[in-house]
């Protein structure tokens, strides 16, 4: 595990986990249903169906597939970063992202018979996307959509440093992998909860804090990203 990659990366996964957390506070504030991964929404429309609300059972299947064809395509993306001259994947599917946040606001907006499903299909695409091309910060396994695999990750982290302490095992320095991986999930809360307020405050047009977040960084990838360093 090096150091320096994982500090070079840490803050890219902490801006991803932010929007990662902000596109699912917006599924469910605005359409009652997950855009961020897919345990969450399986229950939901199971609870659905029991209770034949067909509409919203439908909503929370179409965004259980969104999300999985969003991981797909991703792959299919990644495929352009061996040819010369092509933007990294990332930035690729983050560009991506941001039109898909644009137009899940645009539809939301509209009054269209089904824009909360356009919405979901949208976000749900965009974070399937993100989840699938950034899957790793120097080295250590991450997700920037969902807090599940992040904690049991963290309390592992945490208790394998605490029981080497009661084994009387030499002090180590500060674990990176804690770091991040505790970085993550601040961040992800810190972006469902700005997320939470923008939308209930400004409505549907609240979603696009993530895509200006998505831009910055962006921006702050394409001005200092050494030119010898990509994300798988």
């Amino acid at each position: 595990m090096h150091l320096d990659t994982i500090r070079n990366d840490a803050w890219l996964a902490f801006g991803l986990a932010f929007v990662g957390g902000y596109g699912d506070a917006a599924g469910l504030v605005l359409a009652k249903t997950f855009t961020g991964h897919i345990t969450g929404n399986v229950v939901l429309a199971a609870i659905a169906v029991a209770g034949r609300d067909w509409r919203a059972s439908l909503q929370h299947l179409l965004a259980i597939a969104a999300f999985l064809f969003g991981v797909f395509l991703s792959q299919i993306v990644a495929r352009h970063r061996k040819v010369p001259g092509s933007p990294t994947l990332l930035r690729m599917v983050m560009a991506i992202e941001v039109i898909l946040i644009a137009a899940a606001c645009v539809t939301l907006e509209s009054k269209l018979a089904f824009r909360l499903e356009i919405f979901l299909g949208c976000m749900a695409l965009a974070l399937g996307m993100q989840n699938g091309a950034f899957r790793s910060a120097g080295g250590i396994s991450v997700h920037t959509t969902y807090l599940t695999g992040m904690t049991t990750n963290l309390i592992a982290a945490g208790t394998d440093r605490y029981v080497s302490r009661i084994a009387l095992q030499p002090a180590a320095a500060a674990d990176p992998e804690i770091d991040v991986l505790g970085g993550i999930w601040i961040a992800f809360a810190l972006g469902a909860g700005t997320g939470a307020a923008l939308i209930l405050h400004f409505g549907g047009a609240g979603i696009l804090g993530a895509a200006l977040v998505l831009a910055a960084i962006i921006v702050r990838d394409l001005l200092g990203r050494p030119k010898n360093r990509s994300v798988a």
